[in-house]
Formats: C-alpha cells, sequence, structure tokens
C-alpha cells in the first residue's frame, strides 16, 4: 500500500479555516502570521480579527497577561496590520495601556476590561462613549454606590455600559452589607440596560459577596451561584460554578439548568444535605437534561449531590460526560455499582 504525504498548506483555503476555527484567534495569528502571504490573508480573515481575547486564563477563572514575547510581536507587528478589522478587545489590567497604545482602532464597538482599578479605568476612558467593565475583585468590595460614584460619575459621554462586577469582603453580620434594592435604586436612572444584582452573606466564612452585572449577560463563565440567582437565560455562558452554605434542591437544579443552555462545565460546592430529598422520592420529579455538558465536578458535595446526577429518576447526563466524584460516595449511591436507576 502507498502512503501520500500532504502538507498542511496543501489544503484548500476553505478547509483550513475550518481547522483553525477550533484555535482561539490569538492562537492563529500568533502561530501563522508572517509564515506566507496565503497563511496571512487566512490569518486576517474577518473571522479570527473581529474579537481579540488578548490574555490568558486558567481553569478556575484567573486572568493574568500574555508573557512578554507575545505580548510585544502583537503590539509591534500584529495588531499595526490588523488594527482596522478589530471591534472587539478583551484585555487585562496590567498590558492594557500596552495594547491599547500600539496602534489606532478605528472600528472598535467594545473592550472588556478584567481586574481593572476604577481609577485606571477613570484616566484612561473619561471620553469614552460605551464600555464593558468585567472586575473579578478578590480583596474589594464593589456595590452599585461605588461604581457609579467611582466610575460613571467620571464618563459623562457614556451612553452605553455594559458590566460584571463580582467582589467579596470580610463581614461579621448582614448589617453592614448594602441590599439587592438598595442597588437597584443606584441605577433607576440607567436607561436601556437592565442591572442584575445579587448580595449573598455566608455566616460559616465570615464573608459576603457582591455581583453587579448588566443583562443581557456575554461573559462566557458565571461563577458562585447561590440560591439567590435570579436567573434569566445566558446563552454566552459556558461554564458555571455553584456555591452556598444552604442546601441546593432538585428545583434550583432545573432552574441552572434552564439558564445556562449551552452549559459545558459545572462544579459544585455544596455540603449541605438537601432538604426534600427523602420527602420527594416518592414523587414524580421533572427529570433535569444537560444535553452539552461535558464536565462535572461534585468533588466538595456531599452524597445528596452525588445521588443527584446519578439517579436517572433526577437528571439526564450526555453518554461522554467527564465527571469527578467522590469514589466512595459513588459507591455507595450506586449500591456497589448494581443499582438500576444509576447504571
Amino acid at each position: 500500500m502507498e502512503y501520500s504525504c500532504v502538507q498542511l498548506t496543501d489544503l484548500p483555503d476553505e478547509i483550513l479555516i475550518t481547522i483553525f476555527k477550533k484555535l482561539a484567534n490569538i492562537e492563529v495569528l500568533y502561530s501563522i502570521v508572517g509564515v506566507n502571504k496565503r497563511l496571512n490573508k487566512i490569518a486576517y480573515d474577518f473571522v479570527f480579527t473581529n474579537n481579540l481575547a488578548l490574555l490568558m486564563s486558567t481553569s478556575d477563572g484567573f486572568v493574568y497577561s500574555l508573557h512578554d514575547p507575545i505580548l510585544d510581536r502583537f503590539c509591534l507587528h500584529i495588531l499595526p496590520e490588523i488594527h482596522q478589522k478589530i471591534k472587539w478587545l478583551e484585555l487585562e489590567s496590567q498590558s492594557m495601556e500596552h495594547i491599547l497604545l500600539a496602534t489606532n482602532y478605528p472600528n472598535l464597538c467594545g473592550i472588556s476590561l478584567y481586574n481593572i482599578e476604577p481609577e485606571k479605568a477613570i484616566d484612561l476612558f473619561t471620553e469614552v462613549l460605551d464600555l464593558c467593565l468585567i472586575v473579578e475583585g478578590r480583596k474589594i468590595f464593589v456595590d452599585g454606590n461605588d461604581l457609579k460614584m467611582n466610575i460613571i460619575n467620571h464618563m459623562p459621554r457614556l451612553n452605553k455600559f455594559i458590566f460584571n462586577i463580582r467582589s467579596w469582603n470580610c463581614f461579621y453580620n448582614e448589617i453592614n452589607f448594602p441590599s439587592n434594592e438598595n442597588i437597584q435604586n443606584t441605577f433607576k436612572d440607567f436607561k436601556d440596560k437592565q442591572i442584575i444584582c445579587c448580595t449573598d452573606y455566608f455566616p460559616k466564612e465570615k464573608k459576603s459577596q457582591c455581583h453587579i452585572y448588566s443583562y443581557p449577560y456575554k461573559v462566557k463563565h458565571y461563577d458562585n451561584i447561590t440560591n439567590n440567582f435570579p436567573g434569566g437565560t445566558f446563552k454566552y455562558v459556558r461554564k458555571v460554578s455553584l456555591f452556598d452554605e444552604h442546601p441546593f434542591e432538585h428545583e434550583f437544579f432545573l432552574q441552572i439548568a434552564q439558564s445556562f443552555p449551552l452549559m459545558k462545565y459545572l462544579s459544585i460546592t455544596n455540603q449541605k444535605r438537601q432538604i426534600n430529598n427523602q420527602f420527594k422520592k416518592s414523587m414524580n420529579l421533572s427529570i433535569i437534561k444537560y444535553p452539552h455538558l461535558k464536565y462535572l465536578c461534585l468533588v466538595d458535595t456531599c452524597i445528596d449531590y452525588h445521588e443527584q446526577f446519578l439517579l436517572d429518576i433526577k437528571t439526564c447526563l450526555p453518554l461522554d460526560v467527564s465527571a469527578r466524584m467522590d469514589y466512595k460516595l459513588v459507591k455507595k449511591v450506586t449500591r456497589n455499582f448494581r443499582r438500576n436507576t444509576t447504571r
């Protein structure tokens, strides 16, 4: 039998574009720009240049800057070549200024900003008309008053504001942090955008979190969802994590599945036993479907949540889902892997 060797450049442009779509846009640009004129033409296609996430992110949601050699190549060579085609940039605070000053962006429609301090946003975007702000605050607590007084009031020309801000702080009781109603009232004069706010207090950890965002929500992840989740449809979200010191009941998981129809990654942290679990074993429950789920993590959960996802009378999972679970709990729920409802 004779074998033929096919080079990448032997493939037609349509197939190459299909292959390259499997990669992130910055991977395509960094890898093939400068190889030859044909690959340059493909890399400069609108598909790979209209939206650039010039940052790195970890599986647990941390965002950090591109490595210096990669960042320098983009700022010195790639961005000046494609600057007219870029419509959206995703940036983080450390490299943001370097990227924005590398060239002009005449057709830029929006920017997503990660981990930026309010003062830096004010300095850079005082004359901005449209702004997308994303903050994952680990050490600061940002509520609606902070957002309006420290950012919005300093941007007199702002007429469109897309934002997603999550912050944490230590509070020893619920009295000291703002209510959802107070934060909603802060934005009562903000038109054309629905403002959603969730504040949660965790007495065991003596911490509180505030998550405030504009809706529709366009970020690809939604973290630390609690029983206080307000609902909605999040068609852009692929990665979801759940956390609470109160139990998640079956109806809550039904709401999650409906709100995140394209969810691929689900992680749950909850050690509280379900209150209605024993009572509902005798009832006909709605079977919850997760048609696009690829990864499920239940390591930091009690037995009820292993049962929630292993029993076919409660949940229907795709055949190719990858799951991380506690082996002892799985063995117990499945009755040594012989239980029919967990087959």
